[in-house]
């Protein structure tokens, strides 16, 4: 049966288009991974579902009684409880219930007659079986369960959550997500703020989740591990794909493939029937030549230049020395409680070294040490002389919403823009999904997608010999992940990133750093899928 159900769904935001003749079931047990470019109007496409946005044409209807849980990495937590309370409210039923139980015992307690005695205890044993069919005897532990496996240690489960973080108040929102346990999740980046072990587990509840689920997510190796469907918003429409991310790389280059096939052959069409349009003009203004005339040379469309030869392109003239970063005993903590201790690790041209561990574990700590945000402990951080690095954080951080697209990129001090040519440049920023009209928008009016994308082609053209990374991949679709993944296998340099994106990670990664249980950090080489 389908509980959601578009047909002919069209959809226009400030007269622009963002879906056509949109047609798609959600039926239970279905797991569609919902993907696109930036801008295509994935949430968009969610907020139509939720009923929060009407469709242009179409109608969006929902089965009577199915209930729809929403999670958006911009979370709309907020308040003086807590996450436990907050969960714990969710489960009203369950606190009136024993309430009516609690009184009845009182009550039974005090002298009555026997037929008030059998009223009380008949009520009792309803509401004993009311108890085990809304789960009332294990709610507690359903939210323990939830909140262990999100990381909330007990004093974050108290904490008002106006008092937490935004990730951890995504993750209270999340958790709450869970306990609900709707018959529709519409799951909006729900990994961005998860470390890995919270993303396995919130893979595996998934998998025993007995509705349907509709997630947005730019990480491919949790599509692959969830989903069985995936449905691609590509020129204003729904390309739908059976199986799992995997699957649909496959059948999207069959697709493709046969497109271009047919795209060939219609264009070759096309430039006969202009050589013959041409002759017959020709012949009705010269008769006498006609027959001589013979048909003019098509010329096909030179096909683009492979990705990594544009790439190696722009990085031809940067020179990275190979020595270039040496940290010796490098210890930090906060409040007295050290996140590591005696951490010595060193920096050579062409390395690429990944930081791994659990939320709160210290890795973005790490990278501020590295990149000077804040001091260590003890230890130190030498970077070899005249050797620049560039922190995406910080750049993203600074990026001035007043300044365009392509000023910004293009004007980044000692950026790769003024040594590789023009052509290599624009071809690259093409590829990063930046179009003409793009280049002319100013940051502040776009996403914050959009925006990661214009900070990432900063890094990526700075000229910097180290590039540091913290979840580079958070705000970026699967193709601008996919080039920038390019980008950073061809750069000369050495590579510092902290990332969940266990995809991203097997494949750019050729070091560990990995915090554990404890504070020391174990290096270890990159050697297979995590």
């Amino acid at each position: 049966m389908s509980l959601i159900r578009l047909n002919d769904v069209s959809m226009e935001f400030d007269g622009r288009p963002v879906l056509r003749e949109a047609f798609l079931k959600l039926r239970q047990g279905d797991r569609i991974g919902l993907i696109g470019k930036n801008g295509t109007g994935k949430t968009t496409f969610l907020e139509l579902v939720l009923g929060r946005q009407e469709p242009s044409g179409g109608t969006v209807d929902a089965t009577l009684g199915t209930t729809i849980g929403y999670f958006s990495q911009f979370s709309e937590l907020d308040g003086e409880q807590s996450t436990q309370e907050t969960l714990s409210g969710h489960f009203a039923a369950v606190h009136e219930t024993q309430a009516r139980i609690d009184a009845i015992g009182v009550q039974l307690a005090e002298p009555m007659t026997d037929a008030a005695m059998t009223r009380l205890l008949a009520e009792q044993g309803e509401l004993f079986e009311r108890m085990d069919a809304i789960g009332g005897w294990t709610y507690e532990n359903t939210i323990d369960t939830v909140l262990t496996s999100l990381g909330f240690d007990e004093e974050r489960r108290h904490l008002p959550v106006d008092r937490l973080s935004g990730g951890w108040r995504n993750r209270a929102a999340l958790a709450l997500i869970l306990v609900q346990a709707p018959d529709v999740l519409l799951l909006d980046e729900p990994t961005n703020f998860l470390d890995l072990d919270g993303v396995r587990w919130i893979e595996g509840w998934l998998q025993g989740f007995a509705g349907a689920v509709l997630v947005v997510s730019h990480d491919r190796q949790f599509l692959d591990g969830v989903v069985n469907r995936i449905v691609e918003i590509e020129n204003y429409r729904l390309q739908e794909y059976e199986g799992n991310y995997s699957a649909y790389v496959h059948a999207k280059q069959s697709r493709l493939r046969m497109l271009e096939r047919q795209f060939a052959h219609e264009e070759e069409l096309l430039a006969y029937e202009q050589a013959a349009s041409t002759a017959r003009r020709e012949a009705a203004r010269n008769p006498a030549n006609a027959v001589a005339r013979r048909l003019a040379d098509i010329k096909k469309r030179q096909a683009p230049r492979p990705i990594d030869q544009i790439i190696t392109a722009i990085y031809d003239g940067l020179r990275v020395s190979n020595d270039l970063l040496t940290v010796e005993g490098l210890t930090k903590g906060f409040n007295g409680t050290p996140l590591f201790e005696g951490l010595t690790f060193s920096l050579h041209r062409g390395d690429r070294v990944a930081v791994l561990g659990s939320n709160g574990s210290g890795k973005s700590t790490l990278l501020d040490v590295l990149t000077g945000e804040t001091e260590p402990d003890a230890g130190t951080v030498r970077w070899a002389k005249g050797v620049r690095f560039v922190s995406y954080n910080r750049v993203y951080a600074e990026l001035d919403l007043e300044d365009t697209v392509g000023h910004a990129v293009n004007a980044y001090p000692d950026s790769l823009a003024f040594t590789a040519t023009k052509k290599s440049v624009n071809r690259f920023l093409a590829m990063l999904q930046f179009s003409d009209a793009d280049l002319q928008q100013k940051i502040g009016t776009l996403s914050g997608g959009q925006r990661a994308r214009v900070a990432i082609a900063q890094c990526l053209l700075s000229g910097a010999g180290v590039i540091v990374l913290d979840e580079p991949t958070n705000h970026l679709d699967i193709t601008s992940t996919q080039v920038m993944e390019r980008a950073l296998t061809h750069f000369p340099g050495a590579v510092v990133v902290v990332s969940h994106d266990r995809f991203f990670v097997d494949k750019l990664a050729d070091r560990l750093l990995v915090f554990g249980d404890t504070t020391r950090v174990r290096e270890t080489a990159a050697t297979g899928a995590l």
